[in-house]
């Protein structure tokens, strides 16, 4: 009887203890936002990205890495369906008008022609919502809203075609293939220039930075943010935070 008992008690201790020892494997392997903590050890948030396509691909893909949720958006959200079964539960679909109610905190990553389009039809979804804009006009592609944007400077044209919204500039230094191969790279982060004139959304663009896995530097207002636009002096420049630093040292 007693040897009996003792079996069954060694059992019941070896069963218990695979149980929870299978249960820390499993927990290992999910995204730590799950359980309200980032990679980088910050609270998790909710964005919202309107354009899924390689930059915001890609850009949402880091972030939901690093346990934020983000939904993607389209016009056709049901095409989005592959990204977001491959990235897991953090990550879902919606319509912009969605991604504009779900988001803590957006990415907008479209063609720049779409911009005067999008900030019609979303106005009110828009105000006092933080954007971090990724958007690069080009003006064999964009039209006329791209001519403004290269005159006035881009960040100064999203303000005004997404009016009430709290812009930041960042993100649009590089093709997104760039900005994947150098995301969390060994020694030195990359650094991402960023620049917005609301002191709160710059907070909250410099935390996202970090999270997608680069160093967020503050060159100043969106006025400034003409250093980081395509053919500015910082664009497409994979350097460190310390590099920037030093080279805005030099710059206007």
């Amino acid at each position: 009887m007693t040897n009996r008992a003792d079996a069954n008690f060694n059992l019941h201790a070896f069963l218990g203890n695979l149980a929870i020892a299978m249960l820390a494997l499993a927990l290992g392997f999910l995204p730590r936002g799950l359980f309200g903590q980032t990679a980088a050890g910050t609270a998790p948030m909710k964005i919202g990205i309107i354009g899924a396509g390689n930059i915001g691909g890609t850009v949402g893909e880091l972030w939901v890495k690093a346990g934020h949720q983000v939904m993607f958006s389209s016009r056709n959200p049901e095409q989005l369906k592959p990204l977001v079964d491959k990235l897991g539960p953090l990550a879902r679909a919606g319509t912009v008008k969605e991604a504009l109610t779900f988001g803590d905190a957006m990415l907008t990553a479209v063609p720049y022609g779409a911009i005067p389009q999008i900030g019609r039809d979303y106005a009110a979804d828009f105000a006092g919502k933080i954007v971090l804009d990724a958007t690069n006009a080009v003006l064999n592609r964009d039209g006329e809203v791209a001519k403004e944007a290269r005159e006035v400077g881009v960040g100064i044209t999203s303000a005004k075609y997404l009016s009430g919204a709290r812009i930041v500039r960042a993100l649009n230094l590089m093709s997104f293939r760039r900005l994947a191969s150098n995301a969390n790279r060994t020694g030195e982060r990359m650094a991402i220039p960023i620049g917005g004139d609301d002191q709160e959304a710059l907070k909250v663009a410099s935390k996202l930075v970090r999270d997608a896995g680069f160093d967020p530097v503050i060159v100043g207002s969106l006025e400034r943010t003409k250093l980081f636009a395509q053919g500015g002096p910082l664009y497409g420049q994979e350097i460190s935070d310390r590099e920037m630093q030093e080279r805005l040292k030099t710059l206007p």
